[in-house]
């Protein structure tokens, strides 16, 4: 029997790292999607799920991998593509997101991605090799666009109560069945965005493997980490939907539909523009401006600087796991190598 060749053993681990990141980011972002319409009571927790896991699959294929590419092509040198800076960073994202999820902070999985990405490629073939205009852009988009999500949030609940002026309180079952629609437009804007990541990763590994010859996402990369990332979803993280449901500011319906059509809006922007952005941070700093705009003194300011704080922490914190990860898998290779 011919031996396996050492190339397409990488490319499987690289392909089943990004399978489990994307399965924890799906866990680990449930909350995104869904903790507005459980914390309304718009849908029963198990239906929210379900329906958010469906239109995360679907999304990727909607709108197509622009994300991908800019991971794959604008933030590290291609003489650092190899596939022990890929499982690094891989590892350091998917350790980040466990670690998070046991304490239940809503941390970014884009954050702590690019992140371990940065650190591996640091500890493995230093600076220089970081493409640091497209590093730096891609941070302060990351920075940003909660700020945007806070904006839009304000704004729309504004919008919404002007509209809503004079209405019977019956009119919040009406805004129950909304959430519907704005919970599908959040769930396939971040299919599209966050599952990207991992798709830039594998193709980039891909390349680096001689098993494609330009950066191009294969139809079933796509398909695996679209699949892998629903499947996360539907399973749900439920420490951090408490957190982001409750936590921040007490949600009505109204509110609810507001949150998700504010943070639907600017994370599949984003996606389009091929940025990636943290849906986690969107999602919550939206909340925020929705509840700014109905009664800034009932937001929990105290959750929405834990989170903010974590926010901050995570890059620094990531960098230094994927670089972490990139030492040691190089110190186990020279000790296997040498025994």
């Amino acid at each position: 029997m011919d031996a396996i060749p050492s190339g397409l053993i990488l490319a499987a681990i690289v392909v089943v790292l990004a399978l489990v990141f994307d399965f924890v980011n799906g866990f680990h972002d449930a909350a995104n999607v869904v903790a507005t319409m459980v914390s309304t009571r718009a849908f029963q927790p198990e239906t929210a799920l379900v329906v958010a896991a469906a239109a995360e699959f679907i999304g990727p294929f909607l709108f197509g991998t622009a994300v991908a590419k800019t991971i794959g092509s604008a933030i590290i040198q291609p003489s650092a593509v190899t596939t022990g800076v890929m499982i690094a960073a891989l590892i350091g994202g998917i350790v980040w997101d466990l670690v998070t999820w046991y304490f239940g902070i809503p941390s970014s999985s884009s954050h702590a991605l690019l992140g371990s990405l940065a650190g591996a490629v640091l500890a493995g073939f230093g600076l220089g090799h970081i493409k640091l205009h497209g590093f730096v852009t891609v941070v302060v988009v990351l920075c940003a666009s909660p700020l945007v999500g806070a904006f839009a949030g304000y704004w729309i609940q504004h919008a919404l109560n002007f509209v809503s002026r004079g209405f019977t309180p019956r009119a919040n079952e009406g805004y129950k069945k909304l959430q519907l629609v704005s919970a599908i437009a959040m769930a396939l804007s971040h299919g599209t965005n966050d599952a990207q990541k991992s798709m830039g990763v594998i193709t980039m590994a891909l390349m680096s493997l001689g098993y494609l010859g330009s950066f191009a996402v294969p139809w079933w990369v796509v398909g695996l980490c679209a699949g892998a990332m629903g499947l996360g979803t539907a399973t749900g993280g439920w420490r951090i939907i408490k957190t982001v449901g409750n936590r921040i500011y007490k949600l009505k319906p109204i509110n609810g539909f507001a949150a998700q059509t504010a943070s639907a809006g600017v994370i599949l922007a984003a996606a389009l523009l091929g940025w990636p952005v943290s849906t986690t941070h969107i999602v919550s700093s939206s909340i925020t401006g929705v509840g700014s705009a109905e009664r800034i003194k009932a937001v929990r300011w105290t959750t929405a600087f834990d989170i903010a704080l974590a926010w901050v922490i995570t890059i620094p914190a990531a960098v230094a796991i994927g670089a972490g990860a990139y030492w040691s898998g190089s110190v186990g290779m020279r000790l296997f190598r040498g025994s």
